[in-house]
C-alpha cells in the first residue's frame, strides 16, 4: 500500500469535510467572520414570499410608452433595493410586476405606479419647469425656518432647467411658485430673491421615507402613461417556504439516489464519483453565494438538472476507462486514455447546454435568468469535478495499490 496516496486521500477527504461545516454552519474567528452558504443566497418571490402585480395603462398607449414605463419602474425598483424584481410586459397594455421580500404590496404598487409628473407653476398658472429640467434628487435633512430638522427633497437643475429656475425666481421674487407632483400641490414656497446655483429643496414632507421615495421617483423619471393595478397578489413567506422545502427534499432525494446508483453500479469509480459530485455541490454554491445569485423553484432545477449532467460526464467517462482496458492496456494507461477519449465529447455536450444558458440569460426574464445562471454555474462546475477532480481522486485512489489490478470487475472496473 503506497502510505504517501493514503496521506493524500485522507487529507482529502478532511477539506471537504471541514469547508462542508463551514458551509453549512459557518465560522467566526475574532473579527473574521464566515457565514453559512444558506445565509448568503437570497431567495426569489416564489420562495420568499413577495408582491405580485399586474399594471394596466390606462387610454391608448403604444408598445413604445409600454417600454419606457418599464424603465421607469426598473429604476424606482433599483432604487429601493429590491432583490431581482420582474418587471415585463404582458400583452400590449400591461405590465407585470414581481417584487420579492416587500410585506407592504399597496404601498410598493402605489409608489410604482405613481406618474410622477413634477411641475413648477408660476403664480399666473403658468409650467416654468417640469421633471425633465432635474437632473439629480435625493432626500436630505433640512432645516425649517425655526432652525428644527426636517425632511427635504434636494433637487439639481440640468443647464437648462438652472436658466429657467433663476429666470422665474428673479420674476416671482415674494411670490409663490407651487411645487407640484401629479396635480397636487406639495410645496409652495415664496421666493426671497434670485436663485442662480440650480438648486432647489421640497419641504413639506411627514417624514424622511416620504422624502426619499419622492427622491426616487423624481430620479427615475415620470411615467408615460397612466398605471392602474389591475391585480395584486400576495405570496406569503409560509407558502414560499414551503415550496422551498419541498424543492430542497427534492434535490436531496435526486442526488441520494444518483449516488447510490453509481455506488452501485459502477462500484470504487462510483464511489469516486460520489466524491466528486460533493466536491461539485461545494464549488456550486460557493459560487451562488459569491455571485449573490437569488434563488428561485427554476433555479433548483437548474441545479439539480446540472447534478444530472455531471454524473452523466462521469458515466461517459468510466465506460472509456472499460473499453481502454478491454483492449488490453493497464489501469493506468486506461484511466489516461479513457478520460483524454471522453474530453471532447464531456466538453461538447456542456458547451451546447452553456449556449442554451446564454441565450435564457440575455432573452429570459426574471427567474428564467437564474434558471440560466444556476444550470451554468453547474454546468461549469461540472466539468471541472469530472475531468481533474474525478481523474486525481481515481489516480490517488489506484496508486494506494489496494490489489484492485487482481479483479478489476469486482471493482466496477
Amino acid at each position: 500500500m503506497s502510505v504517501k496516496n493514503v496521506v493524500k486521500f485522507i487529507v482529502l477527504i478532511a477539506i471537504i469535510a471541514v469547508v462542508a461545516y463551514v458551509m453549512l454552519q459557518g465560522l467566526t474567528l475574532g473579527t473574521f467572520k464566515i457565514k453559512p452558504v444558506k445565509d448568503s443566497i437570497r431567495q426569489g418571490l416564489d420562495l420568499k414570499g413577495g408582491v405580485y402585480a399586474i399594471m394596466e395603462a390606462q387610454g391608448k398607449v403604444s408598445s413604445d410608452d409600454i417600454s419606457k414605463a418599464i424603465s421607469v419602474i426598473d429604476n424606482r425598483v433599483n432604487a429601493l433595493g429590491v432583490t431581482e424584481p420582474v418587471i415585463v410586459a404582458e400583452g400590449s397594455n400591461r405590465i407585470r410586476v414581481e417584487l420579492p421580500g416587500v410585506s407592504d404590496p399597496e404601498s410598493a404598487i402605489n409608489f410604482l405606479g405613481q406618474t410622477a409628473q413634477l411641475q413648477f407653476v408660476g403664480p399666473d398658472g403658468k409650467v416654468l419647469l417640469t421633471g425633465a429640467d432635474v437632473k439629480d434628487s435625493k432626500a436630505v435633512m433640512g432645516k425649517d425656518e425655526n432652525g428644527a430638522q426636517m425632511p427635504q427633497v434636494s433637487l439639481s437643475f440640468n443647464s437648462e432647467g438652472a436658466k429657467k429656475f433663476s429666470d422665474a425666481t428673479g420674476k416671482f421674487i415674494n411670490q409663490q411658485i407651487a411645487i407640484i407632483l401629479d396635480d397636487k400641490i406639495i410645496s409652495a414656497p415664496v421666493v426671497q430673491n434670485q436663485i442662480t446655483g440650480g438648486q432647489a429643496v421640497i419641504t413639506g414632507l411627514e417624514n424622511f421615507d416620504e422624502a426619499s421615495k419622492l427622491a426616487i421617483q423624481i430620479r427615475s423619471g415620470a411615467l408615460p402613461v397612466t398605471l392602474k393595478p389591475a391585480e395584486i397578489r400576495t405570496v406569503g413567506p409560509t407558502l414560499g417556504q414551503d415550496a422551498f422545502n419541498k424543492s430542497v427534499q427534492a434535490g436531496i432525494y435526486g442526488v441520494i439516489v444518483v449516488m447510490l446508483f453509481m455506488l452501485a453500479y459502477y462500484r470504487l469509480p462510483g464511489f469516486v464519483a460520489d466524491i466528486a459530485l460533493v466536491i461539485y455541490m461545494m464549488i456550486s454554491f460557493v459560487v451562488f453565494a459569491l455571485l449573490k445569485v437569488t434563488m428561485t423553484l427554476p433555479g433548483i432545477a437548474g441545479i439539480i438538472l446540472s447534478i444530472g449532467m455531471a454524473v452523466d460526464a462521469n458515466v461517459i467517462i468510466f465506460e472509456r476507462v472499460k473499453e481502454e482496458l478491454k483492449s488490453g492496456k493497464s489501469l493506468r494507461a486506461s484511466i489516461d486514455q479513457g478520460f483524454n477519449r471522453a474530453l471532447v465529447a464531456v466538453v461538447d455536450s456542456n458547451v451546447t447546454t452553456l449556449i442554451a444558458c446564454v441565450v435564457l440569460f440575455y432573452l429570459g426574464a426574471g427567474s428564467i435568468k437564474g434558471f440560466a445562471v444556476t444550470l451554468a454555474v453547474g454546468v461549469l462546475a461540472s466539468m471541472l469535478t469530472a475531468v481533474v477532480i474525478t481523474k486525481y481522486i481515481l489516480e490517488t485512489v489506484v496508486g494506494m495499490n489496494l490489489n484492485i489490478t487482481k479483479n478489476l470487475k469486482s471493482y466496477g472496473l
